[in-house]
């Protein structure tokens, strides 16, 4: 049965973590994988902090071969990394073992991934070669997929979750809004920016799954 997992590590076990000790209050999403040949390359988006050479805060990282910029929003950044081809870690494990990445958010204090296997022993895999190359990871949650969640939770990272049920419950949603945006970025921690980022994105995730789901079923009939 499909597996889903929440693995951590600490931000400094990350390439990408010694970010953390140049912009404390940055927060960096994956944004998704790209298996090559002989590397891996990860889009992620840097949030949370206003500077005119992002790139150069990532400068000085192990493994990282090259690193661009590929756009902008405000202070959102979307930046590609393309790993040395011998740098071994937690992303070349998961695509070794063919684990797909769900999702992952890195702060000063761990990184956080969202993993899923077709099976418990995929999951099972991929935490135990992790472990044969010392990265330290701590497994936080493992569970089947239900219906429910292939459909819909499991579209969302846990990040866009929590700030969804949080601007749920508060009332942004509803006409006039009970609450803002630098409300609910107080409650979480984050900046107002990264807010709107995660009720965006996460949205959209839930539309498009609801509207394939939709479709599915018209075709169906």
């Amino acid at each position: 049965m499909a597996t889903e997992a929440t693995v951590t590590v600490p931000s400094e076990a990350f390439p990408l973590g010694t970010v953390f000790e140049a912009l404390p209050g940055v927060e960096v999403e994956i944004e998704r994988i790209v298996p090559g040949v002989d590397v891996v390359i990860p889009y992620f988006w840097v949030r949370g902090v206003a500077t005119d050479n992002i790139q150069e805060a990532f400068s000085a990282h192990p493994g990282v071969k090259d690193l661009r910029l590929i756009d902008s929003v405000e202070d959102e950044y979307l930046l590609r990394v393309e790993w040395e081809p011998e740098y071994v870690g937690i992303l070349t494990s998961l695509t070794e073992t063919g684990v797909p990445l769900v999702g992952a958010v890195g702060t000063t204090e761990q990184w956080t991934f969202d993993i899923r296997g077709d099976t418990r022993d995929d999951i099972a895999a991929f935490v135990r070669l992790c472990r044969e190359r010392d990265i330290p990871i701590t497994l936080t949650a493992l569970h089947a997929l239900t219906p429910v969640e292939t459909a819909t939770e499991s579209a969302l990272t846990d990040a866009q979750q929590e700030a969804l049920e949080l601007a749920y419950e508060r009332g942004y949603f509803e006409s006039p809004r009970q609450v803002t945006m630098e409300d609910l970025g107080e409650d979480l921690g984050i900046s107002q920016q990264a807010v709107a980022s995660r009720l965006r994105r996460g949205t959209r995730a839930i539309l498009g799954r609801t509207l394939s789901a939709l479709n599915g079923e018209s075709s169906g009939t």
